[in-house]
């Protein structure tokens, strides 16, 4: 599908409203990085009529209570979204079904690698660099019973007919990028992260996408993935990214960047707020005032580089 032809999800066009999301993994507390592409999630949403939903992705790794602890965090900031909030393990119904239609059009095979394996092939000829190389993608019958024999997992990867795909993003523009023989299910049987939130959005009604632009080199496996499966794409917006002193993705390991630990030098949520709206370029203290003022034009391109050591303490009413 070209880029500008790209709509709505099915969701929409069967009537139900469009929507914007945030979608953490609950493996620990959000950090200030997170929040603030919270708060842009959020503010694309409602300056546009969307609803804002919330989507716990807790396929992978979840720690126990972090669930809790971040919507509490969201809570506290003031970022309101429309309920239920919706917890990927409980859609894998649909996940599998997803990956049954593809398997029913020919377009998935058992791979047997290891991530070793995978790190150490060399890339298939004619092939983008840093693709899969397409060891198992024509096996035989009797090689795949072989594998099996030696006890090895099968996970199940999509037969790309692509090596790359265009999308539109909103602060990157047009952006052609690498597809590949992407895994849909694991050797474990859990249904991968790319064909899950694909699936996932346009069961949600999810017709924007804003998140950090680390994700932006698979959103065109992504947006290919769906048009195998007849949905169409949102519309994505990957933002710039939270840095620590070393020009690296801020993490929870870089001092005192969760809320709760803000709270425990004296802070506000209402300063922590204001502290991210400085960051995007706007004085605001809530999401109401930030919403009044925000343009997403207006918005930083580069990096915010944070240093909690040094970080300026804002007035609950800048």
């Amino acid at each position: 599908m070209p880029a500008d032809e790209q709509t709505a999800p099915s969701s929409r066009r069967r009537g139900f409203p469009g929507a914007g999301r945030f979608a953490p993994s609950p493996s620990g507390d959000l950090h200030l990085g997170n929040l603030r592409t919270a708060v842009l999630a959020w503010l694309f949403a409602r300056s546009t009529g969307r609803a804002f939903r919330l989507r716990v992705e807790d396929l992978d790794r979840v720690r126990p209570g972090a669930e809790e602890r971040q919507l509490a965090d969201l809570a506290a900031l003031g970022l309101q979204w429309d309920p239920p909030v919706i917890r990927q393990s409980q859609c894998q119904d649909r996940h599998r079904a997803a990956i049954d239609t593809l398997t029913a059009a020919g377009l998935t095979y058992e791979c047997y690698c290891t991530r070793r394996e995978i790190q150490q092939a060399v890339t298939a000829p004619h092939g983008p660099m840093g693709a899969y190389p397409g060891t198992c993608r024509d096996l035989t019958e009797a090689e795949r019973a072989a594998r099996r024999a030696e006890g090895r997992p099968a996970a199940l990867r999509l037969r790309s007919e692509t090596t790359e795909f265009e999308v539109i993003d909103e602060i990157h523009g047009r952006y052609r990028g690498l597809v590949d023989d992407l895994v849909l299910r694991r050797g474990d049987g859990t249904p991968a992260y790319n064909l899950a939130v694909v699936v996932d959005d346009d069961a949600q009604g999810i017709d924007q996408v804003v998140r950090g632009d680390d994700l932006l080199p698979s959103t065109p496996r992504q947006a290919y993935l769906a048009t195998l499966l007849g949905l169409a794409i949102p519309r994505y917006a990957h933002v710039p990214l939270v840095l620590n002193r070393e020009g690296k993705r801020l993490a929870k390991r870089d001092g005192a960047v969760t809320l709760a630990d803000r709270a425990a030098l004296g802070e506000t949520p209402r300063q922590v707020f204001a502290l991210l709206a400085d960051s995007l370029g706007y004085r605001a203290s809530d999401p109401a005032e930030l919403l009044e003022l925000f343009d997403p034009a207006t918005l930083p391109r580069e990096p915010w580089t944070l240093d909690p050591d040094n970080m300026v303490k804002f007035s609950a009413n800048p």
